[in-house]
């Protein structure tokens, strides 16, 4: 899901609460809706976390910091398609990543991926 396909999506120009039958509770929703830019990238965000190679390496980074090499034997696959998904990621923002040498480390971005993971697996072990 790219920016570009919601080129004209923006939060609707101040809408008339009149139509509703909860005018109260539909002005209170309408001053928290988030705008179509911040709905884009909260998708993508999802939309990361879509893909179940992309929830494992998030799961493994939850814990500590990693190299491609780890990651790619701890999933059992081969260090191009873990880097494909790392790079995914980073450009998602969701990862960031420092260089010692030759080699490097992945972790999670902030403290609110790694959030957003453990609630989500709370929700899905709860259920």
């Amino acid at each position: 899901m790219s920016a570009h396909s919601y080129i004209n999506m923006t939060q609707p120009k101040s809408r008339s609460v009149d139509r509703y039958i909860e005018q109260d509770k539909a002005r209170q929703a309408q001053q928290d809706l988030v705008s179509g830019r911040i709905a884009v990238r909260l998708a993508q965000t999802f939309q990361a976390l879509s893909d179940p190679t992309r929830v494992r390496i998030i799961s493994a980074l939850s814990h500590t910091e990693l190299c491609v090499a780890d990651i790619a034997a701890l999933l059992d696959m081969t260090q191009s398609a873990v880097s494909h998904q790392l790079r995914t990621l980073r450009e998602w923002k969701l990862i960031k990543h420092r260089k010692v040498g030759r080699i490097v480390y992945y972790t999670l971005d902030d403290e609110h991926i790694h959030d957003l993971f453990h609630r989500g697996l709370d929700h899905v072990m709860h259920g």
